[in-house]
């Protein structure tokens, strides 16, 4: 046999603990060629888990040796050979890389913290995030955040005013990108649970025309402690403005302005 023929007959393997190539074998629980062609380099990430998978794996978290530039799609595909019990669940993760849900192409570097973070009560709850065309509802937004572990909880609500471009507005109309601003609302609240850690959100937008005095936006968050809550409510409503697809026209008594875009 040729040494060509031998390196194409090698099991590419990733498994961690020992993610790596080998011929048959894993060579020292390191991710190498055993045959010494090539060598890639191995950096370290620091896995976390929370919830049920913390339950499933018996561990917060661990630290790995993976090859640098490794993706998360295939450290998924890894954790699911190292650890069989996560298997059923992966497909329902969201992964934060350092505090910052990403996508499942994002590579890997040295140092890298990757929090694995289940669905929100295990995903039965599809109220966490919603996009709605009659009133909203202040009480239903808390109920989806609220914990006994909790003790903070704090709410932004977004009124219509009577004033804005126009001295006089008579109300605002909004419209959206429904499914679009699903998906991104919803990787909002997971990327701000990800960077405070402990946190719940909920947010819930409204459609449609809203006389002044109505609730255009209602968000909630609940935290272990306080301070940890008012920062995380901040971002969502700063993040929610600068990132869902949803457009607001100003309908005064002297005209109309798409707000960001002029008359």
């Amino acid at each position: 046999m040729n040494l060509v023929t031998s390196v194409r007959q090698c099991k590419i393997s990733i498994a961690l603990g020992f993610l790596g190539f080998s011929c048959g074998h894993f060579v020292d629980t390191r991710a190498v060629w055993s045959v010494g062609l090539l060598r890639p380099a191995l950096v370290k990430v620091q896995v976390l888990y929370f919830a049920v998978l913390r339950e499933r794996v018996r561990l917060d978290e661990e630290q790995l040796d993976v090859a640098e530039g490794l993706s998360v799609e295939d450290l998924l595909a890894a954790l699911a050979h190292r650890h069989p019990a996560l298997v059923g669940l992966l497909p329902h993760l969201s992964v934060a890389v350092n505090r910052k849900v990403v996508p499942r192409a994002t590579r890997l570097r040295a140092d890298d913290e990757v929090a694995l973070l289940p669905p929100v009560a295990g995903g039965a709850d599809p109220r966490r995030v919603a996009i709605e065309t009659h009133p909203l509802s202040l009480d239903e937004v808390v109920a989806a955040v609220q914990s006994p572990g909790q003790g903070g909880l704090v709410t932004f609500t977004g009124t219509v005013r009577d004033h804005g471009h126009h001295a006089q507005v008579v109300r605002l109309e909004y419209e959206a990108f429904v499914p679009m601003a699903i998906q991104v609302m919803t990787a909002l609240a997971d990327e701000v649970q990800a960077e405070w850690p402990g946190t719940r959100v909920a947010v819930h937008h409204r459609l449609g025309a809203l006389g002044v005095g109505e609730l255009a936006v209602v968000i909630a968050v609940s935290a272990p402690h306080r301070a940890e809550a008012f920062d995380a409510c901040r971002a969502v409503i700063d993040r929610l403005k600068e990132r869902v697809p949803i457009w607001k026209k100003e309908i005064g008594a002297d005209g109309a302005t798409w707000v960001g875009l002029g008359p």
